[in-house]
């Protein structure tokens, strides 16, 4: 030490990563992961019987839409630069039944929906469409019930198929099977190709786990569930099996495969990353909007930083596609240069 007022060196000038954090043109210059609009999809809820709009209690800042006000809303994302938008019907009460015909009927509110923006957006953005029967059966499960109250995986399948052509038809680029049902890949995928909708691809639902973060969601499409899905959805106490679920869809010919929820399930979606070798998404779902949203209005986080915080980080664990309630703020967000 010389001078007096220099202290020793405690690290040699190579041990010094800190000056690749100095500035934030520094910091962007040498960033890994990129979030880009582009990566985003909305998921959107249309309700059939409302006369505007309705607020989603659990999910502040989140609609049951109109036609009207739907077709709007994705005009909106479309003009931010988000990549895709992901339907949700939701039924009239009355039209609900045990096999969940509404959701293949042609004037059921999905798949008017699904015409609506086709119609209106074209090609500018990608459509994409819930295939599952919970919004519309009855009892609220994914798919057909047999004579004891449980899901009848074959029978679910024929449903998923019709479901399938119905969605096409209206419109749908991308079908999104979610049900966990086995062997729904191949039977959606054959309906497709049968119907002469070889373009339309399918968006496997690979890893989707019985979580507690779908709470919110069951309020915004008024969900009439008793009871869990436990017994078809993926348990949150394992791993490796969505790896076995991976390579089943995958050998059934998705096109891309999806992992829900996303944050609490980083781990499976890094490892769903690193073997598939088609497009990789993540649903950062209900709850884990609502739980940024709830600790935001309270003061405790920064909204925006934790936002794209959270929706960085699935990008990092290796999604391509992100789907999020987000997706627009989080465009707007990026645009701004933050």
């Amino acid at each position: 030490m010389t001078g007096g007022d220099r202290r020793p060196a405690l690290v040699t000038p190579h041990e010094r990563p800190r000056r690749l954090r100095t500035t934030p043109a520094v910091r962007r210059l040498v960033a890994q992961t990129r979030l880009h609009p582009a990566d985003l999809v909305l998921p959107v809820f249309v309700r059939d019987g409302i006369e505007e709009p309705q607020p989603v209690s659990s999910m502040p800042g989140v609609l049951q839409h109109t036609l009207e006000s739907l077709v709007d809303a994705a005009r909106e994302a479309v003009a931010a630069g988000v990549g895709g938008i992901m339907v949700f019907g939701v039924p009239r009460e009355a039209d609900k039944d045990a096999a969940g015909t509404c959701g293949t009927e042609p004037d059921g509110i999905l798949n008017r929906a699904l015409r609506a923006l086709r119609d209106a957006l074209g090609d500018s953005t990608v459509l994409m469409s819930d295939l599952c029967l919970d919004e519309f059966t009855d009892h609220g499960h994914c798919g057909v019930l047999d004579a004891h109250g449980r899901v009848d995986n074959d029978a679910t399948l024929e449903r998923y198929a019709q479901m399938a052509v119905a969605q096409a038809a209206a419109g749908a680029h991308v079908v999104g099977p979610s049900g966990m049902m086995d062997g729904q890949v191949r039977v959606v995928r054959a309906a497709l190709d049968a119907a002469g909708h070889q373009d339309v691809a399918v968006l496997a639902y690979s890893a989707k786990y019985a979580s507690a973060c779908y709470g919110p969601f069951r309020e915004a499409v008024a969900s009439t569930l008793q009871g869990d899905r436990a017994t078809y959805q993926q348990d949150p106490a394992n791993r490796t099996e969505s790896l076995r679920e991976l390579r089943l869809d995958l050998a059934e010919g998705a096109d891309m495969v999806m992992v829900k929820p996303a944050g609490p399930y980083l781990d499976v979606l890094s490892d769903v990353a690193e073997v598939a070798d088609v497009p990789v998404a993540a649903y950062q779902v209900s709850g884990e909007y609502s739980m940024i949203e709830a600790a935001a209005e309270r003061g405790w986080v920064d909204r925006d930083r934790m936002v794209l915080e959270s929706l960085t980080s699935v990008r990092r664990a290796g999604a391509q596609v992100v789907l999020t309630y987000y997706a627009v703020h989080a465009a707007r967000l990026l645009a701004a240069g933050r």
